[in-house]
Order: C-alpha cells, then sequence, then structure tokens
C-alpha cells in the first residue's frame, strides 16, 4: 500500500468542485430502467449507453471519477478504444463496483447484508491492472419500525464495509464506503437521523478495528431524509441542516470527502439539497461535500435516448447539462433558474 497515492487520489475524486459518476448498475437494473422507456435489454444496448455517456463532450468539467460495473470496465467504445482508456484520456478516474448485491439476512426478517469478499483481494488485483484508482461497496439498510434495523444488521455491514476498505487500501485503490439508509417507508426525518448516525458510528468504529487509512478514503452516505410516504415532508434548507448536523457528529474529520447517493430523489431536488449544504453551512464543514449520484445524473439522459442513434447528442447535452448543475450545487451557486437554460 502506498499512502500517499492512496491521499492523493482520494483528494482528487472531491477536488475541483467535481463530484462522481455511478454508472455501476447491475445488469437487472440496468435492464428494468431500459424496459422503463423500450429501450432493449441487451448487453449491445448496454455498452452503447454506456459509450454515450463516457464520450459527453465536457463531463470532465464536472466530473472527477465514474463508477463502473465488472461488465463496464471489460466493455469497448465501438472503435475499439477500451473504455478505461477513454475515461482515462479525459482526465476522469475510472473505478469499480466490487459487492455482489444484498441478500436477505438469516434470522433477520426484512433486512439485507452485503457480499462480495470471497475472492475480494483477487479481484481489487485486477481491476487495479485494468485500470481502477478507486472502487464502491454498498451496504443497504432499511427503516421499518423501532426494531428495525436491528443492531445485528447494522453491525454486520459495518464490518463488511470495513473488510471491504481494508482489502482496497491494501491493493492500492480508494475505497469509496457506502452505507444507505433508504428512502422507502413513512418514516420521518428524525428517525433517519437517528438512524443515519448509529450506522455511521458503527461503521467509522469497525473502520478503525480494520486499520483504515481514513484520509485515503471516501464515504458515500445518504442524506437526512423522511421516507417516501412520510406525510411531513421537510424543507432543502431543514434536511440540509439535519445532514450536516448529523455529519459533524458522526464522520471523523480525517475523512477528506463525503459524495452523497441520491437514492431515489428526484434530479432537482438532490441539486438543491446539496447546495443548501455547500452554501451557508459550508465553512462548518471539515470535509468537502460532493455527489456520488446515478439516477440524479442519468435519468433524463436516459428517457430522451430511448436507444436511438439520432438522439445522442440531445442525450448528451442532457447528462452535461445535470453533472454541470451538480457542480454548481459544490458552489453553492445552484438555483431553480439553472434548469431553464
Amino acid at each position: 500500500m502506498n499512502a500517499q497515492e492512496l491521499i492523493d487520489t482520494a483528494k482528487k475524486l472531491v477536488t475541483g468542485d467535481k463530484g462522481l459518476l455511478a454508472m455501476d448498475e447491475s445488469n437487472p437494473t440496468c435492464n428494468k430502467r431500459f424496459a422503463k422507456v423500450g429501450i432493449p435489454q441487451t448487453e449491445e444496448m448496454r455498452r452503447a449507453y454506456r459509450e454515450l455517456i463516457i464520450t459527453t463532450p465536457g463531463l470532465n468539467e464536472s466530473i472527477s471519477g465514474a463508477i463502473l460495473s465488472d461488465e463496464t470496465i471489460r466493455q469497448h467504445k465501438k472503435g475499439g478504444t477500451p473504455f478505461v482508456k477513454a475515461i482515462t484520456d479525459t482526465g476522469i478516474i475510472p473505478g469499480i463496483k466490487v459487492d455482489a448485491g444484498t441478500k436477505d439476512m438469516a434470522g433477520h426478517p426484512g433486512e439485507k447484508i452485503t457480499e462480495g469478499l470471497d475472492g475480494l483481494g483477487e479481484r481489487l488485483t485486477e481491476y487495479g491492472q485494468m485500470g481502477a484508482r478507486f472502487a464502491k461497496w454498498r451496504a443497504v439498510i432499511v427503516i421499518d419500525d423501532g426494531l428495525v434495523p436491528s443492531r445485528g444488521c447494522i453491525e454486520a455491514n459495518a464490518q463488511a464495509l470495513a473488510r471491504y476498505a481494508a482489502l482496497c487500501q491494501e491493493a492500492g485503490i480508494v475505497p469509496v464506503v457506502e452505507p444507505e439508509i433508504l428512502m422507502d417507508g413513512d418514516h420521518t426525518l428524525e428517525r433517519c437521523f437517528q438512524v443515519t448516525e448509529e450506522v455511521l458510528h458503527t461503521v467509522f468504529d469497525q473502520l478503525y478495528r480494520q486499520r483504515v487509512m481514513l484520509e485515503g478514503m471516501l464515504l458515500k452516505p445518504n442524506m437526512v431524509l423522511p421516507g417516501l410516504a412520510c406525510l411531513k415532508q421537510e424543507t432543502v434548507n431543514e434536511v440540509a441542516d439535519a445532514t450536516v448536523i448529523c455529519l459533524l457528529r458522526a464522520v471523523p474529520a480525517a475523512v477528506p470527502g463525503i459524495t452523497f447517493l441520491s437514492g431515489g430523489q428526484s434530479a432537482e431536488l438532490a441539486s438543491a439539497r446539496l447546495n443548501a449544504m455547500n452554501g451557508g453551512l459550508k465553512s462548518r464543514l471539515p470535509w468537502a461535500l460532493s455527489f456520488s449520484f446515478a439516477r440524479a445524473i442519468q435519468q433524463p439522459a436516459l428517457e430522451i435516448w430511448q436507444g436511438e442513434e439520432s438522439h445522442v447528442l440531445a442525450a448528451q447535452q442532457a447528462l452535461y447539462h445535470r453533472a454541470k448543475c451538480n457542480r454548481a450545487a459544490r458552489r453553492g451557486e445552484y438555483s431553480a433558474a439553472m434548469e431553464k437554460t
């Protein structure tokens, strides 16, 4: 492990008011999104869509790193150039999703555990040789009632995240640690705050136990939000305040950056909430607050593209616009007026 290289890469991923683009959807997830807009669910269409993304002109102005799936990191542009080379040539850092997805957790009805630790060291070595410089592992936490999430589920997922992070750093790859509290349900913002704080404290306790160097990692958490079915939906500023307070309580200052997941938020709301955190609250923050969005950047482009070659340019313009909006949000300069330009 070269500690300085890990630190340098982690910092580079959150400097220049840029953020990460998550294009690491599993094939089943990608196929579901294709089906909703009438796109054939084939490997070639997935390849064509990902080529559309990585060849978007000016994407590197707002995007510092792109998270790929196992399929995508092995794919090529139509002309034969490997995707990793095409990404690197624009100055964007390639990353890779390395977890094997979630499974039902034995003994914990309704809760999930993320798998993929078996053979992870060898896979990380291979991905590193292919050009990946950072990785991502997602844990999923569900809020249901006063008993869910259970302490056992939180601890098991936190330990897996920490073991993954340690293996990444040993392989010279920056780990992006993603504990996601899902937006599904009718829980309040206060309940999400409580669970998020508990999860983050547990995750960082396990990272410490596994000797993970905090300066050489990034955190990818949820924002503190009420459930989608909750009757009370707090304002943008109230969400920003709650999220920042929660993070200040739980995330060590040694972590260079926090790159939020969008988690099902609309593109506009995700940008507005990130903007509010980086506006009046930025002076209080010991770490960079950035983004690692998937649907909140990609969805408008996907809906425009619809699998048609003639729609590629318009789709790329939409993708560029959403990335630009989120760079503005990092500066505290995003506004609803940007959506009309």
